[in-house]
């Protein structure tokens, strides 16, 4: 049976108990077992740690100490997945370039605030999102700094309306990549748990998090 484990904290204002707890259910329906807390300190146990299939951070606009990045970015780069989505992911601790750079990614902005958009399926072949359409949107439209070096597998275009001046921009919503022998998986939907609603969303961050897990 594979092993996540789901960390949840950081800003309320992203419901990370409430995206956690859906997500965990998720999980422990497709046979995982689910270790679920709200303390960066279980990055440095390492009998948890060497016990993973699968991480999924779930913090936002928080603080991380260098000993406990750095031993969530060896437990990656040991071959154990990471996945995630939105501010719990690609905006969890701003002052920390090296974790930026394994997850891909970070966040700069979402004009407008919580708006209607699309997401674009690009790559349509892959497993993440193979079978799944075109679909709205009613939530914040990351603008990120990314990783060129990314797996892109869907995207949103920016009209004009809040910012004119980035009009007809296209910027990944859901990428894969490795770090190391581990790989990480990142969706920009999920302001708030009701955006796990919209069925693509879900299932996408479902099955990025399956892609992730370590493989046997």
């Amino acid at each position: 049976m594979p092993k996540a484990l789901i960390n949840w904290g950081g800003w309320d204002g992203h419901e990370p108990k409430q995206c956690a707890e859906i997500f965990e259910a998720v999980l422990t329906d497709d046979g995982f077992d689910v270790v679920m807390v709200n303390d960066l300190d279980a990055y440095v146990h390492e009998d948890l740690m060497g016990s993973l299939d699968l991480v999924v951070p779930v913090w936002t606009m928080s603080q991380i100490s260098g000993e406990q990045e750095a031993a969530l970015l060896e437990t990656v780069r040991g071959g154990v997945g990471i996945a995630g989505w939105h501010g719990g992911m690609c905006d969890s601790f701003r002052q920390n370039t090296e974790y930026q750079w394994m997850t891909g990614g970070q966040w700069v902005a979402h004009p407008g605030g919580v708006i209607d958009y699309e997401v674009n399926i690009i790559k349509p072949e892959d497993p993440i999102v193979e079978g799944l359409g075109d679909f709205a949107m009613h939530s914040e439209q990351y603008y990120m700094h990314v990783d060129p070096g990314n797996e892109v597998l869907a995207t949103t275009t920016f009209g004009a309306e809040h910012a004119p001046w980035i009009e007809g921009t296209v910027m990944p919503v859901a990428w894969k990549r490795m770090w190391g022998g581990g790989r990480v998986f990142y969706c920009s939907l999920g302001h708030v748990a009701a955006d796990f609603d919209v069925p693509e969303a879900r299932e996408i961050v479902r099955r990025g998090m399956h892609w992730a897990a370590r493989q046997a």
